[in-house]
């Protein structure tokens, strides 16, 4: 998006650049139409001929509005010295604002405010001290000749000022639309970010999960299936269920990423709990669970991260810890839930999923709810992991 926005502002540049010029142009002929006919209609009313000289200055002050907007304020000074010469010449009289309403207009429009209103007042001031020694009436010249002159340049200069204003604006306007163009992008990419961390965590305790569950039923089927057939069976039925499930979550994952409702099952929660127990104990452990404090439904984001943490423990327990009993103890707080999972194995000599992601996650998942997870050996003996999930996600 950024790139077609920087791709439309250099090719309406040419454009812009095009219509500026013409408009100058435009602006010249009618600073020169203007002054001429003033020239023309003072020399008819006086009789005399027309000299090439005056409106060789109508044609001076018409051509400065090609450099307007370069050089507003040589422009405008250029202009001011120009009229002044002018009527030093004692060619006939043109008015003093109407040949510098352009060049005020266009200091004002760049941004030169000051420039223009110095020199409009100091021009009003010259123009009206001349008149002042030349004997002119006090109450024609500074009731209509000053007002008049002063009513058209502040005029002239409030619209160029008013032109300005408005184009900055428009500016600021676009300015702010491409910043919010660019921070909703940048709000997707990390909601992105943070939807593709959370299918890996997912991803990696599922299978590790169900991968560690197969691995002891083979096993157990394994060694067992001359001397125990029945024990053989039962494991190999529990590690095809186990594959069933995994199976079935993984549809409900890749169903999510292509965005078919179809497909979508509701994340797993603490109401699965005795399903990991059964796992759990199926493959050889026995796992006692305790509950304290007032059991309350959760938000489904700290249910789902409630349920990964059990799972992601015990799957360490099964992979790492050669332990035979496993405490889980759920204490529901008033502000948060506090998980337990100990085991009586290896203890010290355990570093569960050092190399993988297993813990990392669950500190990932614990981070983004405001929680806080402890994960270390037990001085006992055994392993310890506790999680405390806010209540309010």
């Amino acid at each position: 998006m950024r790139s077609v926005l920087i791709g439309l502002s250099t090719s309406n540049e040419p454009q812009g650049a095009r219509r500026g010029l013409a408009f100058d142009i435009g602006l010249g002929m009618l600073v020169l139409v203007v002054v001429g006919t003033a020239i023309t209609a003072n020399l008819e009313v006086e009789g005399s001929s027309p000299s090439p000289a005056a409106y060789a200055f109508g044609a001076l002050l018409g051509s400065l509005m090609l450099l307007r907007r370069r050089w507003p304020v040589g422009t405008l000074l250029v202009t001011a010295a120009a009229l002044i010469v002018y009527y030093m010449l004692d060619y006939p009289p043109v008015g003093l604002a109407v040949p510098v309403a352009a060049a005020l207009y266009s200091a004002a429009e760049q941004g030169r405010l000051y420039w223009a209103i110095g020199t409009a007042g100091a021009l009003l001031l010259i123009s009206t001290a001349v008149r002042i020694s030349e004997g002119d009436d006090l109450a024609y010249l500074l009731g209509f000749e000053f007002a008049g002159s002063a009513g058209l340049m502040a005029t002239v200069i409030a619209l160029g000022d008013g032109v300005r204003s408005r184009r900055n604006w428009r500016a600021e306007l676009g300015k702010q639309a491409r910043a919010a163009e660019l921070e909703r992008e940048r709000e997707a990419a990390r909601k992105v970010e943070q939807e593709r961390l959370r299918i890996a965590r997912d991803l990696h305790d599922l299978l590790a999960h169900t991968v560690s569950i197969i691995s002891l039923h083979t096993d157990v089927a394994r060694e067992a299936l001359r001397d125990d057939p029945d024990t053989a069976q039962r494991s190999l039925v529990s590690a095809r269920t186990a594959c069933s499930d995994v199976v079935r979550e993984l549809r409900a994952t890749l169903g999510a990423l292509r965005g078919t409702d179809g497909a979508h099952v509701p994340a797993p929660g603490l109401d699965r709990l005795a399903e990991l127990v059964d796992t759990a104990t199926a493959a050889g452990l026995r796992v006692r669970v305790r509950t304290t404090g007032s059991p309350a439904p959760l938000p489904a984001i700290s249910d789902a991260t409630a349920y990964r943490v059990v799972q992601e423990a015990l799957s360490n327990v099964l992979r790492h810890a050669d332990a035979r009993t496993v405490h889980i103890e759920l204490d529901y707080r008033e502000d948060a839930v506090v998980l337990r999972i100990e085991d009586d194995g290896r203890g010290s000599g355990q570093q569960p999923d050092s190399a993988g992601w297993g813990i990392v996650g669950m500190r990932e998942r614990l981070a983004l709810l405001g929680g806080e997870l402890r994960a270390r050996p037990r001085p006992g003996g055994g392993f310890l992991v506790q999680a405390r999930i806010p209540e309010q996600a």
